[in-house]
């Protein structure tokens, strides 16, 4: 199988790439500088950023299953980074033929997100943290969980809470309507973990999917 990866010279990206590569699979991935790129004698790397659509569409081509651990680098100013960059990852994938996609998002794309949690911790990360602190970075992945609903496309979004870089328990607690009770971390090891699981599981498709330790 052939993968598209956005977002591969991140920490999740870098994931993401190392299991499809593990796996045996081929992969084309877009990053702004090669030379840094861990993995570069090992895919098909276009150079450039996922505002250019030329190479955008260059990612996409021949590809099967589409990753995207595209994302802000600060949370304090407005990136605009999904809001530029989805539109054109959904018009190369159409004009490409390629249907399936899975993306990394963030636990407060969806209003439901907090409706597990106690009254004082719902307050506590609506009003200092999603409201402020995060606010830009949500509003992005607002943006792109509506992108995909319209899309079309067999789109997968995982929504966890705070990603950590620790190793990976094997195990995480999975649900369609919020984010699980107390959660409120994550390894991005489990996190690329269960995205890459979505290749071959269709469960999720259409539909976005909260996790957390």
């Amino acid at each position: 199988m052939h993968i598209a990866i956005f977002g591969a010279s991140g920490a999740t990206g870098r994931l993401l790439t190392d299991h499809s590569l593990e796996a045996g699979h081929t992969v084309t991935a877009l990053v702004r500088s090669p030379a840094s790129f861990p993995f570069r004698d090992r895919v098909t790397v276009v150079q450039g950023n996922a505002f250019d659509p030329a190479a955008v569409a260059l990612t996409v081509d021949g590809a099967q299953v589409v990753f995207s651990a595209l994302g802000a680098k600060s949370p304090l100013r407005n990136e605009n980074v999904l809001p530029r960059a989805v539109p054109l990852i959904i018009e190369a994938m159409r004009h490409a033929g390629v249907r399936r996609i899975i993306v990394l998002g963030a636990a407060g794309a969806r209003p439901d997100a907090l409706r597990n949690q106690p009254a004082w911790r719902r307050w506590v990360i609506q009003s200092l943290i999603f409201n402020t602190v995060l606010k830009w970075p949500i509003h992005d992945q607002i943006v792109q969980l509506n992108l995909l609903s319209a899309s079309g496309l067999d789109w997968t979004m995982v929504l966890p809470p705070r990603l950590t870089n620790g190793p990976a328990h094997g195990i995480c607690r999975i649900d369609a309507d919020a984010l699980p009770r107390l959660g409120s971390s994550i390894s991005r090891s489990d996190v690329a973990d269960f995205m890459f699981q979505q290749i071959a599981n269709s469960e999720w498709i259409g539909k976005s999917v909260y996790l957390s330790d």
